[in-house]
């Protein structure tokens, strides 16, 4: 089991930028790949990105590539998502996932992670 704790969401203004984290603890986090989902009222949930154990690979969704950056730091058991030039349409309860089955090949697949947070609201306003 890992156990994974989301923070650093908020309200920000369009334009702005927010980093979420999350802390994971439980089983060996460097084996995981992780990833950031969202949900927005009335939506589905959206994957929109993905990283490996290493870091070395990444996934993003087309509607974030350019804005968001996922990174992790092993050494501290954390993932995080820098989020920049956010609007309105990102508005969403932010989580993340992790899997110890996320290859390079297979982050973009949403079906693959089996871990969540708890979520983190953002709110962006125009």
């Amino acid at each position: 089991q890992v156990q994974l704790a989301e923070s650093g969401g908020g309200l920000v203004q369009a334009g702005g930028s927010l980093r979420l984290s999350c802390a994971a603890s439980g089983r060996t986090f460097s084996r995981f790949a992780m990833g950031w989902f969202r949900q927005a009222p009335g939506k589905e949930r959206e994957l929109v990105a993905g990283i490996t154990w290493s870091g070395s690979n990444t996934y993003y969704a087309d509607s974030v590539k350019g804005r968001f950056t996922i990174s992790r730091d092993n050494a501290k058991n954390t993932v995080y998502l820098q989020m920049n030039s956010l609007n309105p349409e990102d508005t969403a309860v932010y989580y993340c996932a992790g899997t110890l089955y996320g290859g390079s090949t297979r982050l973009s697949n949403p079906t693959i992670y089996d871990y969540w947070g708890q979520g983190t609201q953002v709110t962006v306003s125009s």
